[in-house]
């Protein structure tokens, strides 16, 4: 990869992939972009450009249309020669029982979350592999490695990209093509607005909610260092890894705390 990364970063609009964005312009780096609400990605454009000098690229986006995401990683291409970095960061969750989950809203979490995500990863791999090198990075949840009551489509889809992740980590390591999952655990961004519309399970866990700040610096930290996963915060990593080796023991024991939703 060159010394001046081309990062393109999905769902960049707000949350971690705008404070992401705005942290990879101030290392110099151009970031590409790219979310469905062109009004904010000019917003932030603009931010980047009067806080660090960088004019990021925009492109308008919808993940689900497979169509425009083969269209516009071809125009990033042709525009800028490279992409070195892809941050695939555009999801979303709805938390509901799953007997009174909405057809539409489980399609609409696939299609984004998983699919979405894989159309980009593909779009990206033939300009990366022709540059000898690249770095591959999904933004997954520990929801994908403990799933808890009212979030089980929004978990099944975070399962989904973890082993759509491990498995492509597989199939490019000859190819000097890294790729990193990372699993963070709630974050104070406006996600819950559509997954939380009660507002219940966030007042429950505020406390413990990450920093979009805090979030971003380890993910742009890791694409000069990369890791195969950034788990956060560490105490949860440590709930998951217990939750594999004794799970019967664990939902024993902190049933309360995965029924907060």
């Amino acid at each position: 990869m060159t010394s001046r990364k081309v990062v393109v970063i999905t769902g960049a609009s707000s949350g971690i992939g705008a404070e992401m964005a705005i942290q990879i312009a101030s290392k110099g780096w151009l970031p590409i972009l790219m979310a469905r609400s062109l009004d904010k990605l000019d917003t932030l454009q603009k931010k980047i450009e009067t806080n660090t000098g960088i004019v990021a690229r925009v492109y308008q986006l919808d993940v689900r249309n497979q169509n425009a995401v083969k269209q516009i990683f071809q125009n990033v291409n042709e525009d800028i020669g490279q992409i070195d970095v892809l941050i695939n960061n555009a999801g979303y969750g709805k938390f509901d029982f799953f007997e009174e989950a909405n057809i539409d809203d489980i399609e609409g979490m696939f299609e984004t979350n998983v699919i979405g995500l894989m159309a980009c990863t593909q779009a990206v791999l033939p300009i990366m592999k022709k540059s000898s090198g690249g770095h591959i990075i999904n933004i997954a949840s520990q929801a994908g490695k403990i799933a808890t009551a009212k979030s089980s489509v929004y978990a099944a889809t975070k399962h989904a990209v973890l082993g759509f992740t491990n498995s492509l980590r597989m199939e490019l390591e000859d190819d000097n093509i890294h790729v990193t999952a990372v699993n963070p655990g709630p974050i104070q961004t406006n996600f819950f607005l559509i997954a939380d519309q009660t507002g219940h399970y966030q007042k429950s866990v505020e406390k413990y909610m990450l920093h979009p700040e805090f979030v971003a610096r380890r993910v742009v930290d890791n694409i000069d260092r990369p890791v195969r996963e950034i788990n956060l915060p560490k105490w949860m990593d440590l709930g998951s890894r217990a939750y594999q080796l004794f799970p019967k023991l664990v939902e024993k024991f902190a049933g309360k705390a995965f029924k907060q939703k």
